[in-house]
């Protein structure tokens, strides 16, 4: 007994050794942020510390989610396992009801020496794989949504009349930064590094901001970065050509909240400020992000640091008539993503398709850790270091009864009924049509075949998953 007490005890001390000289992990969540960033061409977004991030990392060009929805979209990356027609469906997803017995990211982290801690919203779930963390999952408590008491007092009163009812939509007030919970979280992430850093052990900080989700409230100053007048309605503010009924929702997520009419489009006015105030909100959360950008060069931190901005999923700001996520179109599938890690040179882009279930072995292999047998995606670091490395040539994804596959030339997208028949189909073409505005299903015969064998064979045909092969390069 003594001498495997002893054994134990020299593994762990060297596990701890060995650990020390891991790099730390910053690991940036954002919840609803679409690529619509300075950093991604779209100069109109004031973004400015997000794109600081781009110059030193590597910033993907066309990163697509899994499921576009909050709670399924983070169990599939923090596990490393795609989406199946029982698994990972909802925003309610939790990821160890979803997957019983498989090792999440954080909990990897865990158990190979880090100090693994999740502030704000990472799991959407607060107790999903609450062992997989060092210490408590910490979320502000008590920060009213709204600052306007005005505002406040009819959330109120509305949530009296059901927990689907809510506030305005958007607000702009003339606050701190910190009134909001994700300047709380900010601020608490930044006396974590200061901590963590003390304890000399390599570190995963998890860090996952809000906002830019409904409701789109942010201070004044944010709101004051655009000019209203000038912000237009998306160019496609219509349902696509042919498109099948089942790729259109109502947008429902949007009609729990007060001055909302409960069906049918909003008016002109409407659709600007909402518009309006998702940007305040983007920029909003970009400050944040630069708060802590700022720290860890503070701390000394950044060389030995890598830091991972993602999206958990799109967002639709009218284009198609839709609102939200939800979608199997590209607004919902896109994602930004950007990784910056020590020795691998910063300031590139990759235009390749990935997937957000690559960040798990991509962290893996950065820090030296084993990768775990069930993981499904393929490390990003050959990618990161050579722009003509191997990859592969399409991502998939699906959402509810559609599954969708995203490759250089087209997304195609395939709707069946509860039994696994097919019901409907779209297929846009990118080179000629990249806002997806006319489905050329019926013009394109031989590549939907190709197509559809190929995401059936990740997906399959009755939707779960057949294997934990990994999409590979042959199209």
């Amino acid at each position: 007994m003594i001498q495997k007490m002893f054994a134990v005890l020299v593994l762990l001390v060297a596990t701890s050794t060995y650990a020390a000289d891991r790099p730390n992990v910053l690991f940036i969540a954002v919840d609803d942020l679409r690529p619509e960033l300075g950093c991604y061409g779209k100069q109109h977004i004031h973004s400015p510390n997000i794109d600081r991030l781009a110059k030193s990392g590597i910033l993907f060009e066309r990163a697509y989610c899994m499921v576009p929805t909050c709670g399924a979209s983070r169990a599939s990356l923090l596990t490393g396992i795609r989406p199946a027609r029982k698994r990972f469906i909802s925003y309610l997803t939790i990821a160890e009801q979803d997957a019983p017995g498989i090792t999440t990211f954080n909990t990897h982290f865990k158990m190979n020496g880090y100090n693994t801690v999740s502030l704000g919203k990472v799991f959407h779930n607060v107790k999903d794989n609450a062992e997989g963390w060092t210490e408590p999952v910490w979320r502000p408590k008590g920060v009213p949504w709204y600052q306007r008491p005005e505002n406040h007092e009819l959330h109120e009163k509305r949530q009296k009349q059901g927990s689907r009812k809510r506030g305005p939509a958007w607000e702009s007030a003339d606050v701190e930064d910190n009134a909001y919970a994700d300047g709380l979280i900010a601020e608490r992430a930044i006396v974590d590094l200061k901590r963590l850093k003390a304890k000399k052990e390599p570190f995963l900080l998890a860090v996952g901001f809000l906002k830019p989700h409904l409701p789109f409230i942010a201070p004044k100053k944010y709101w004051d970065l655009y000019d209203h007048e000038t912000i237009q309605l998306p160019v496609n503010y219509q349902v696509p050509k042919d498109a099948p009924k089942e790729s259109i929702h109502t947008s429902g997520e949007l009609r729990a909240y007060a001055g909302i009419p409960p069906k049918g489009p909003v008016s002109d006015e409407t659709a600007r400020n909402l518009i309006h105030g998702y940007y305040a909100c983007v920029s909003y959360t970009d400050a944040q992000i630069g708060k802590l950008l700022s720290e860890l060069e503070r701390l000394g931190l950044s060389d030995n640091t890598i830091v991972v901005l993602w999206g958990d999923h799109g967002w639709n700001l009218g284009e198609h008539t839709l609102w939200c996520k939800h979608s199997c179109y590209e607004t919902s599938m896109q994602i930004p993503l950007i990784v910056k890690a020590p020795g691998i040179e910063g300031s590139q882009r990759r235009s390749n398709l990935v997937e957000s279930i690559d960040l798990y072995p991509t962290l893996c292999e950065l820090t030296g850790l084993p990768l775990p047998q069930h993981l499904q995606g393929s490390s990003l670091v050959a990618l990161m270091k050579d722009q003509d490395a191997t990859w592969k040539s399409a991502a998939v994804g699906r959402f509810k009864n559609g599954d969708t596959i995203r490759t250089d030339e087209f997304r195609f997208t395939e709707y069946t009924d509860k039994n696994g028949n097919r019901t409907s189909q779209m297929l846009y073409h990118h080179d000629s049509d990249p806002d997806e505005n006319v489905n050329v299903v019926k013009g394109h015969k031989g590549s939907i075949k190709n197509l559809s064998e190929n995401l059936h064979r990740l997906m399959g045909r009755d939707g779960e998953i057949q294997s934990t092969e990994k999409l590979d390069a042959k199209m």
